[in-house]
């Protein structure tokens, strides 16, 4: 992990740079896979799924069963730390529902909106070395809790705590398959998986291509997003070994993860980077943290507001501020996924059980877009209601802007029903 005394203001986007992915080439390669699910359905997955994952199906969806089974094969430990993730979740998504509010914006003229949950919605969750229940959580709670008709979840993976957790938030049908070729068959639909609205979910660099491929084609995703990443900011009262935990937690997802820990304190930066460097070697994802931390950063900055101003600059995913007083930064805080507070709030709180999403903007993404929550889920729809009188009073003020812009036709409709009003 690299340690950088006080860079230049100017040198910070080069600084706070993410890895290099080459998307425009792994479009290409994505490209033929989506065309093959559009047109030749289950068979392209068939061949895809013995191909890149070398398993032949019989059949794509997980028989109900093995879902049922699922349950048994957990440890009692596990399933109730899953049903406290669970209680937690559901508690703050409910939260997030917002009652319908009637507002009278010129006396007869009444506006309002409403939510109603996207009928059909798909999750997909990866496979490979981490089987990510937590995910089916964060995705298929706030779905339910939407109203959203049917929840298709696709995964490579039969992992019994995934097929768990996808029962007990209500998904409808779960699919075997993985990779660009599960986007593509929830975006386009195949004689087995039906299309969906829109995509949730993470994965890889080809999932991530997918994802943006059939949204340029009008298919719904959550957010565009990249690897993984945390940012740290660490004063004189924070502990290295918490935050070098912290840091190693994000690295260890892969090498395109990124850490960057930033402090007014060069004491706490050789600290914490030494404490990061013995860390490293007792976990089992060695490689993959060690891979991140190649292009990750340790920065020593002036003062408390120039860490805010490159922290802002940067938009992490996950933002831990270990500061004394941390509360007090979070209004200066203007670009980040989710914010953790002071020295007992690690990152891993927000992955699993606290109760916020996890489904965050990477990459920089958090300048504009926001993380999954309810309304990710929702539809807003907006209801006006006009009486006599109301037309009366606003039917003028459209009828000069409809002639002003020269649509005779949109003057008419208002002045036909004065007229009928008059006579």
């Amino acid at each position: 992990m690299q340690l950088i005394r006080y860079p230049d203001p100017s040198a910070w986007d080069t600084l706070l740079a993410r890895p290099v992915q080459q998307m425009a080439e792994i479009e290409q390669r994505v490209a033929p896979i989506l065309e093959q699910v559009r047109s030749r359905g289950d068979a392209a997955l068939r061949e895809y799924a013995l191909q890149f994952d070398n398993i032949l199906l019989d059949r794509l969806d997980v028989p109900m069963e093995l879902v049922e089974v699922a349950e048994r094969q957990l440890s009692d430990d596990l399933k109730a730390a899953i049903q406290q993730a669970y209680s937690n979740i559901a508690a703050f998504h409910a939260a997030q529902r917002q009652p319908v509010e009637k507002i009278e914006t010129t006396p007869g003229v009444t506006c309002w909106r409403k939510s109603v949950g996207i009928e059909k919605v798909g999750i997909y969750i990866p496979g490979g070395t981490a089987p990510l229940f937590s995910t089916v959580l964060m995705l298929g709670i706030p779905a339910k809790l939407a109203g959203c008709r049917e929840i298709v979840l696709c995964s490579p993976s039969q992992h019994p705590a995934i097929l768990y957790a996808a029962k007990l938030v209500g998904v409808t049908k779960v699919y075997r398959v993985g990779g660009a070729q599960a986007i593509a068959a929830m975006a386009y639909g195949t004689e087995s998986i039906p299309q969906v609205y829109k995509i949730f979910g993470p994965g890889n660099q080809y999932v991530t291509a997918a994802k943006m491929l059939v949204a340029k084609e009008g298919i719904a995703i959550d957010m565009p997003a990249g690897p993984s990443e945390v940012a740290v900011f660490a004063d004189d009262t924070a502990h290295p070994a918490f935050v070098a935990a912290d840091l190693l937690s994000q690295a260890e997802h892969g090498r395109d993860s990124q850490v960057v820990l930033v402090s007014t304190d060069e004491r706490i930066l050789t600290e914490t980077i030494a404490e990061v460097e013995k860390q490293v070697r007792e976990l089992p994802r060695e490689e993959h943290a060690n891979g991140a931390l190649q292009h990750s950063r340790a920065i020593l900055v002036d003062s408390r507001e120039e860490a805010v101003d490159l922290l802002n600059a940067y938009a992490a995913e996950h933002l831990i501020l270990s500061v004394r007083d941390a509360e007090a930064l979070v209004d200066e805080i203007t670009n980040a996924g989710s914010i953790f507070l002071g020295h007992y709030t690690p990152e891993s709180a927000g992955d699993y059980a606290s109760g916020t999403n996890h489904t965050l903007p990477t990459n920089g993404y958090a300048r504009a877009y926001s993380g999954v929550s309810l309304d990710s889920f929702v539809k807003k729809i907006t209801v006006q209601s006009i009486s006599e009188e109301g037309l009366k009073n606003l039917g003028p003020a459209i009828m000069a802007m409809a002639e002003a812009e020269s649509l005779t036709a949109h003057k008419r409709a208002v002045e036909v029903r004065l007229a009928s009003l008059e006579g």
